[in-house]
C-alpha cells in the first residue's frame, strides 16, 4: 500500500477511508506542520523527504511544482468531492499497480453526473 502525506486542505474523511483501504496516511496536522502557512514547495519538500506521495486539492499550484521538477515521491491532485469514500476509492484505483510513483503526477477527478 502507498505512503501518503495529506496537504492541509485535504478532507480528513477521505484520509480515514484511505487508511481503511490499508494506506499509510500522515496528515499535515499529525506532522505538526498545520496552521504555519507553509509555502507549497515546502509542503512538497517535506513529503519528498518523508518518501510520501502528496495528496492535495490544491491542483494548480502542485501541478505547476511538478512541471518545474519531478524530483518528488509523487503527487495525487484531486478535485473537490463531497463523496469522501468514493474519492478514496478513486485514489486507490488510480495508483493500483503503478509501483513507485516517484516523479509522477496523478489526477483524480470527481465523476461528472
Amino acid at each position: 500500500m502507498a505512503r501518503f502525506y495529506s496537504n492541509e486542505n485535504f478532507p480528513l474523511p477521505t484520509v480515514e477511508s484511505l487508511r481503511a483501504l490499508g494506506h499509510d496516511v500522515l496528515t499535515i496536522q499529525e506532522a505538526g506542520k498545520a496552521d504555519q502557512a507553509l509555502p507549497d514547495d515546502k509542503v512538497l519538500k517535506f513529503a519528498t523527504a518523508e518518501n510520501r506521495i502528496l495528496l492535495t486539492l490544491n491542483r494548480r499550484h502542485f501541478i505547476r511544482l511538478h512541471r518545474e521538477s519531478t524530483q518528488h515521491a509523487g503527487i495525487v491532485a484531486c478535485t473537490v468531492d463531497p463523496d469522501f469514500t468514493g474519492q478514496a476509492e478513486r485514489i486507490h484505483t488510480a495508483i493500483a499497480g503503478r509501483g513507485l510513483l516517484n516523479g509522477q503526477l496523478i489526477r483524480v477527478n470527481r465523476p461528472s453526473k
